[in-house]
């Protein structure tokens, strides 16, 4: 169902969301913005998909980042099916691939816990007159935080158990806002056309800032925090790799945004 440009969702935890990871040709992520912003939001919505927010990496000019949610592996397979088999991507397509280097690199996830998915109720999208215009990052939008934790298999519960109780306080103590908390989907990819990272096993944590000084205090805070260096190294929840962390700000036109006056 088509949703206009200005409703007002209510709540919409995504129970399937693909974290999508971009690497663009130089000097064409704003091409790639403005373009996605225009043409690519209420056009995959209209077929059941929910487009939950849209990034530029502040730390690689280069990446694009989005998320997009589904509510079951079936409803993915047939909106993902209508969006790249229908008329809008087939004109914009070329546009959109001439900005790109490699689109493959996408994480399957789906919610860590009971309500730790998007809440995106009250949220209203800015209109398709925003798209291209700067996001004003570290002000309006606020500073989203993506932290990928790479765990053994099986590893989920407890690591993500341990989150709760000893991290997720010291985060919040320090002015970061859980936003979502995900593990790894590891149903087979109903649309073999788009790839995603098979095999792997994360968790993956989705945090809020109110801007750039905010999100710095909390990170020099914890560095500092014995407490904070000890999670995740106990047996046997430790991480297998160093964790992934993205500094993002959302486009004009993201819907998951943190701050909002």
């Amino acid at each position: 169902m088509n949703r206009p440009f200005n409703a007002i969702l209510p709540r919409l935890a995504s129970p399937i969301v693909e974290l999508r990871q971009y690497t663009l040709k130089p000097d064409q992520r704003e091409t790639l913005i403005t373009l996605f912003d225009r043409e690519f939001i209420e056009s995959q919505e209209a077929t059941g998909m929910t487009v939950i927010g849209q990034f530029r990496d502040l730390d690689r000019p280069d990446m694009f980042v989005w998320l997009r949610g589904f509510e079951d592996m079936a409803v993915r397979k047939d909106a993902l099916s209508a969006f790249y088999g229908g008329p809008v991507w087939a004109e914009h397509r070329d546009a959109a691939n001439a900005t790109m280097i490699d689109s493959d690199d996408v994480l399957l996830l789906k919610p860590a816990w009971r309500d730790a998915g998007f809440d995106l109720s009250g949220l209203q999208r800015p209109p398709a007159n925003e798209a291209g215009k700067p996001s004003e990052a570290g002000r309006l939008a606020g500073i989203v935080e993506i932290s990928i934790h790479q765990l053994r298999r099986g590893a989920e519960a407890d690591f993500a158990e341990r989150f709760r109780a000893q991290a997720l306080p010291q985060l919040t103590a320090n002015g970061a806002r859980l936003l979502g908390a995900f593990v790894s989907e590891h149903a087979e990819n109903t649309f073999p056309r788009l790839p995603v990272r098979a095999g792997e096993n994360v968790f993956v944590t989705v945090a809020g800032f109110d801007d750039k000084e905010a999100h710095e205090r909390c990170h020099a805070n914890l560095a500092n925090s014995p407490a904070w260096q000890a999670i995740g190294e106990a047996e046997p929840v430790r991480p297998t790799k160093p964790v992934e962390m993205l500094r993002l700000t959302p486009t004009a036109r993201s819907l998951l945004r943190v701050a909002t006056s």
